[in-house]
Parts: C-alpha cells; structure tokens; sequence
C-alpha cells in the first residue's frame, strides 16, 4: 500500500490512526491493508459503530476474530434506530440518512474524541480511514482520499480522514482477506452483497429477500413500525409487506 505523504507525515508525528470498521468486507480488507502496511500497532485503534438489534448477528465478535488483536472501541448511539424512527415518525431517506448520523458518525466521532483526550501521547491528532471505495458509486468515486475533517479539527484537534482502500476492486478486497487467510462476515456467504443494518433503506430488492429470509423475527419488528408510524422504509413507498409478497409471486 502506498501511504500519501500528508498520512504519512501524520503517522510519523504520531497520530491515532482510527479504522473505522463495521464488520463488511471492504473495513476488513483496509485493515489487514493497514496492519501490513507496517503503521505501528500501538498508533492503530479499531472503532465500530454498532447498530443494536438491527445489526447483523456476530458482527462484533467477527470485528474482534479478524483485527490481529489491536484495541477496539464501540461507539454506542444515543437511542436505538427504533427510538430514532419512531422520534422522526418516518425512517430514513437516501437523502435524509440520519441513521448515518445519529447511529453512525455522530457516536464514532463522539468516542474518538474521548479517546484523544484520554491519550495525550496522540498530541491532538488523528487519521480517520475508512473503507469507502470508487467502484461503488459515482459520489464515492468523486470524494478526497485525503481530506481535513473541519468540523473535527477543533480545540487543538488535527484530524483528517483517509480512505486507504478508495482504488480496490471488489474482487481485490475479497482477494485481500482471502489472502490473509481469513474469511468475510457469514452474511456474505448466506447471500449478502453488503454490509448494513440488517434491512437497509439502500438495499436491493435481492439484499431484503435475503435478510427476509435470514432474521424473520427482525422483519416483523419492522413490518409492525411501517404500520404503526405509517411509513416505509423503502423510499419508494412500498411497504415491506407488499415488496416481499410481490417478490415471492414473481
């Protein structure tokens, strides 16, 4: 891996270096992708936002199995996605994703401040990377592999985030774990093509018949708040309900 040299400079001044990481295959692949890179282990942190009931079940002990032993903070949200939800009285949009900021980054960001302010030996300064690849879409192909994190680089904070693993293929990610003698999250192999909460609002129609099938105890938690808030999560309007029955008829 080719370390850009603002990273690199952080690195060597002694910067927390954060994985962000939430059990899929591409935080899997940049970490291994980092760990050889040579970062020294004792400026590597993993940080994983879990999702609660909603996320898919062995996430965390997955995160822990395939990290090489580095120290991992769990950021925890303020309510749970079903509290958020039904706060708002509507799930969220591809527009509006609040459950990215209310369950995601906010939680991520509010631990690793704690976490620099607990370590002074960091001075201040932290590299976020994160697993976001230009394969995926044309909005993530056109982000910054490297970027000043304005709103984080506050009160004697540096931060900047990075995306170590922006140019890789899918199939070179699922390469990279393969090679490292590793295995992807169960999910993948059961027949999903991402990893999220469970039943996404950006999922496929392939990917909900999949997680219909894998956790139907979920799907009805979620089939009950559609009826009971009057909205769906597909942003489309399609209740889960009638999306699944005109699958299973097709």
């Amino acid at each position: 891996m080719r370390i850009p040299v603002d990273i690199n400079d952080m690195i060597e001044r002694g910067a927390l270096v954060a994985i962000n990481h939430s059990g899929g295959k591409d935080s899997q692949a940049m970490t291994i992708r980092l760990v050889e890179a040579g970062i020294p282990r004792d400026q590597l942190l993993i940080v994983h936002a879990t999702l609660g009931d909603v996320e898919r079940p062995e996430t965390i002990s997955h995160i822990r199995k395939t990290t090489f032993g580095l120290p991992l903070v769990i950021a925890r949200p303020r309510r749970s996605f079903f509290e958020m939800v039904r706060a708002r009285g509507m799930f969220p949009s591809p527009r509006y994703r609040q459950c990215t900021s209310d369950q995601k980054r906010g939680p991520i960001e509010r631990e690793l401040r704690r976490y620099l302010a607990a370590n002074p030996r960091f001075a201040g300064r932290i590299v976020s990377a994160m697993g976001v690849r230009a394969e995926e879409s044309a909005v993530r192909r056109s982000r910054p592999v490297v970027n000043r994190n304005a709103r984080g680089s506050v009160a004697g904070r540096t931060w900047i985030d990075w995306l170590p693993i922006h140019g890789l293929t899918r199939r070179e990610v699922f390469d990279t774990i393969a090679a490292a003698g590793q295995d992807p999250h169960w999910a993948y192999g059961r027949g999903m093509s991402r990893m999220s909460c469970s039943f996404c609002i950006m999922s496929s129609l392939a990917d909900l018949r999949c997680a219909a099938r894998l956790r139907p105890d979920l799907l009805s938690t979620y089939i009950a708040l559609e009826d009971e808030i009057g909205h769906t999560l597909r942003p489309d309007g399609t209740s889960l309900r009638e999306t699944l029955s005109r699958l299973d008829a097709a």
